[in-house]
């Protein structure tokens, strides 16, 4: 059972806790925003080699990998895919801080989600901004080769503010185009229920099933995931039948009113469904 979850799930504070948790439930994957799980350093992305040393090492005592890393472009203002020449820098420079941060901590995947930093402007050709895209992500690829890590691409719908990448096909499709080892499909169970095209997964991994290298449990608006078990079972099922091998990780945001309590709720409907 490859299940892991965020560390977006709870405060910062409460790593142990939920690491306690985790190890309880057999739950044996940690997806990490670095903003989070390193909050008290001057750069999350470049944390100290004690700190970095420090927080693998509480992690892997409970016998949990370090599966995925997200929030890429946190705390940069100028990033984006589509803009100036300096924004454009700022972007794919921050994108290879987390290649190099997750090779540093062995993490073989990252999420490139960061909707608003990657949504096109209104005086750029669509088709152009496209072309750019692919050779941009195919010279990041080649870094994230190099560090033995994945740029796992992430639809996200327009409800986040982006009209880049906003579904799965497309999602499908841009991937296919870049055609780069290194650079795969992130399959968000969230994206397709915010689309409504949720029943269809099992075709839509079918298209791209050897590219995708991690599936996001989530909901719209990361409520807690999943809201029906039954549901993520019979995808989660049906991407397993289809030779899935990678990791499964719940994607939601800290609850305002214990989180830990949630935490525990989800990941156990989770390790349910998978038993199943």
């Amino acid at each position: 059972m490859k299940l892991g979850i965020s560390n977006i799930a709870w405060p910062a504070s409460e790593l142990d806790n939920a690491l306690a948790i985790m190890a309880n439930l057999n739950v044996g994957g940690l997806e990490i925003a670095p903003g989070l799980a390193f909050s008290g350093e001057a750069d999350p992305f470049d944390p100290s080699v004690s700190a970095a040393s420090s927080f693998r090492n509480r992690v892997e005592a409970r016998g949990i990998d370090l599966i995925s890393m997200q929030s890429l472009l946190f705390g940069q203002k100028n990033a984006k895919l589509f803009g100036s020449l300096a924004e454009r820098n700022t972007f794919c420079g921050a994108i290879e801080k987390s290649i190099n941060l997750a090779g540093r901590l062995g993490i073989p995947n990252i999420v490139m989600g960061s909707p608003t930093a990657r949504a096109i402007p209104d005086d750029l050709d669509t088709s152009e901004a496209e072309q750019y895209a692919a050779d941009a992500f195919r010279s990041l690829g080649d870094a994230a080769l190099a560090a033995n890590v994945k740029i796992a691409m992430e639809p996200n719908p327009a409800i986040y503010g982006t009209n880049f990448l906003t579904t799965m096909r497309e999602t499908i499709a841009f991937t296919a185009h870049v055609n780069h080892p290194a650079v795969t499909v992130n399959f968000d169970l969230g994206a397709l229920h915010v689309n409504d095209t949720f029943d269809t997964a099992a075709e839509l991994f079918a298209k791209t099933a050897s590219r995708v290298s991690h599936v996001h449990i989530s909901e719209p608006q990361l409520i807690p995931a999943p809201a029906n078990p039954l549901a993520f079972a019979t995808v989660a099922h049906a991407l397993l039948d289809q030779g899935y091998e990678n990791w499964f990780s719940v994607e939601m945001r800290a609850a305002t009113e214990a989180p830990l309590k949630v935490v525990e709720e989800r990941l156990s409907a989770c390790a349910d469904a998978l038993r199943e």
